[in-house]
């Protein structure tokens, strides 16, 4: 009986020390991961990937602020690349980040030459910075527009009201945080978001109006906050041409002066630590590694990235999202 039972402590020790192993090595593996994504990425060796080549670069998912992705196209302004392809997927985001991106292509489009491809979606703030640049390609089946703007939060103050909860609140002046969702919004905090909102949409339209050359008629009728089409797009002068990179490459060298047959690589914007990107799959693929693939395949099955993405968007929004109703 004493034998068995010092089996079974001994079995207990080796089990508590694979386990303890099994961690460090997970985090070792993970450290390891992250240095060589660190070294890959635009502060490392990225940049010079492009020499000789056409540089790809890929806005996709929400906009928002973001000042790796300036300091990384800050880079590409000064890189040996011969011209830029930027290929847009994205339903937008905030006004500011939005604007932060047009801001930086437009930079980058005065010292290479720049053309945009729609991938699948460039609304709202996605457009914004797809009209950053001169040539705008798209497929025919691809949304552009939504030219708009909102401004978006929830209110439960009836909810408040049904479980007996009120709010006590002590400010400078009534329109101080205000909306606040705890209670009805005041025709005073209404009417100034309906003034933010109108100033920006008015910084909007002013900005597709000058970047597609467009009149006052034609302006209206693609400035309602709808998408349209690629096919829409072309008689609508949202977008240039319809095709995809290789329409692109061919516009570049018809009318930039691009040399033929250059590649086209890939141009790695910062790895976004803030959205759990890369840690995820850097975890995920540590976990792997070392025998845990269940709990690896959890991991990847997971919308942490998405649920990170919409808590991050604060404030004025130049968003399409029809799941939520805009």
């Amino acid at each position: 009986m004493s034998l068995d039972s010092d089996v079974i402590v001994d079995r207990r020790r080796l089990r508590r020390k694979l386990t303890f192993w099994r961690v460090v090595a997970v985090l070792i593996a993970i450290a390891a991961l992250s240095a060589i994504g660190l070294a890959m990425s635009p502060r490392g060796r990225t940049a010079l990937s492009t020499s000789g080549s056409i540089a790809r670069v890929n806005i996709e998912g929400l906009i928002r602020s973001d000042q790796e992705r300036v300091e990384a196209l800050e880079r590409l302004e000064n890189s040996s690349a011969e011209a830029v392809i930027v290929h847009i997927n994205s339903p937008g985001g905030t006004t500011a980040g939005s604007e932060q991106l047009y801001d930086s292509l437009v930079r980058l489009k005065a010292k290479k030459p720049l053309v945009v491809v729609v991938e699948g979606l460039a609304a709202s703030g996605g457009y914004i910075g797809a009209i950053a640049s001169d040539h705008i390609i798209a497929q025919q089946s691809s949304l552009v527009g939504s030219i708009g703007v909102l401004f978006q939060y929830p209110n439960v103050s009836e909810l408040l009201k049904t479980i007996g909860v009120k709010v006590e609140e002590v400010k400078s002046s009534p329109l101080k945080a205000a909306p606040n969702g705890f209670e009805p919004t005041s025709p005073e905090a209404r009417a100034a978001l309906d003034a933010l909102v109108k100033d920006s949409y008015a910084w909007f339209r002013g900005l597709v109006k000058e970047r597609r050359g467009m009149d006052d008629a034609l302006l209206e009728k693609v400035a309602d906050g709808r998408v349209f089409t690629g096919r829409q797009g072309i008689e609508l002068k949202l977008i240039d041409e319809l095709g995809d990179e290789k329409t692109a490459v061919a516009w570049l060298v018809a009318n930039k002066n691009v040399k033929k047959d250059l590649p086209v690589r890939d141009y790695k914007l910062a790895p976004r630590f803030g959205d759990l990107t890369f840690l995820r799959t850097a975890t995920s693929m540590a976990l792997d590694a070392v025998g845990l693939s269940g709990i690896a395949r959890q991991i990847e099955r997971t919308g942490v990235v998405q649920a990170v993405d919409r808590i991050g968007l604060d404030g004025m929004l130049a968003l399409w999202q029809p799941a939520a109703g805009n």
